[in-house]
This record gives structure tokens, sequence and C-alpha cells, in this order.
């Protein structure tokens, strides 16, 4: 199965000039969504994470169900003041400004192995943060996925673990 026949590009969302990749239409098509769940789990599986952590928010649509079937934790990672209790974060630069990153700062344990997954890889700002922000925690991050990597905005670069992604697009 073609999981790029279930994704769909809508131009100039949400601004002119961005052809933005939709996988609510995946996320509706059963036998695509199992099809894209089954590949996921088969290229985090060797890498014997103890939990997946979903960058939010579409990052949860993937990572979520993903290490239910897996038997696995799950860990959110969050936007700032979005989470209860004790939190850890990082800021990040992004191409015009700064984010930042949270998680719950008991969500991982010293030496637990975090596979890191969102919906789409574009600049990689986002996913590198992520990684440094579980490895401050104490987390080994064997492994980063997405649904959909970018190819033209060269993301993967600034990823210093291994990555994965189901579907690529060069523009």
């Amino acid at each position: 199965m073609d999981l790029k026949d279930h994704i769909r590009g809508i131009p100039d969302f949400p601004k002119p000039g961005i052809l933005f990749y939709d996988i609510s239409t995946l996320l509706r098509h059963g036998p695509a969504w199992k099809a894209a769940m089954a590949r996921l789990a088969a290229i985090i599986s060797p890498h014997k994470p103890d939990l997946l952590a979903g960058i939010e928010s579409r990052g949860f649509l993937v990572a979520a169900p993903l290490a239910l079937e897996l038997g696995l934790g799950f860990v959110m990672l969050r936007k700032p003041r979005k989470l209860p209790g004790l939190t850890i974060g990082l800021n990040y630069a992004l191409e015009y400004g700064t984010d930042r990153i949270e998680m719950q700062a008991d969500a991982v344990e010293k030496g637990q192995r975090v596979v890191i997954l969102d919906d789409l890889l574009a600049t990689g700002g986002t996913m590198a943060a992520a990684i440094s922000l579980l490895r401050q925690a104490g987390a080994e991050v064997p492994c980063a996925a997405a649904l959909i990597e970018l190819t033209f905005l060269k993301g993967r670069s600034r990823i210093d673990t291994e990555f994965e992604a189901l579907v690529s697009y060069d523009e």
C-alpha cells in the first residue's frame, strides 16, 4: 500500500506558499492507518525502547497508539505550561525566534530507551530539541521517526540519532 495515496497536500496552508501535508486522510482510512502503524512498529521495535515520546500535538496521534500496540509507555513532549506538576524544558531556536519544549520531570528514568515520534520532520529543530531534552533527563534516544519527511528542508542533518520516515517529499 502506498501511504502517499492517503496523505493529501493542501496548498497555501497555513499561509501562502506553503504546501501542507495533511495526515487526517490517512488517519480516517483504517487499512492505511493500520499499515502505517505496522511499518513504524517494524522500524522501532529493533531499538528495544522502554517508552515512546510524542511531540505535540500530531506526534501524539502517532506515538500513543503505537505505544499501546507495542505494550510500552507514552511520554508527552509539549509546549510550555501545558503539563501539570514539575516540568523540565529546553528552549531552542526557530528560523525566526525561539520556542520551548517541556516534559514532566519524572517522565523518564535515567537510562531508559526512548524513541521519539512525530507526524512530520521539516527543518528538524523541534525534533533535535526533543532529543536533547530527553537526554538532559537521562534517557537514551536510539531512534527518532516520523510519518513524513520533507527532505528538501534537510531536517535530518540536525538529528544526531538514527532517523526513519515512512514517506518523503522532495519538494
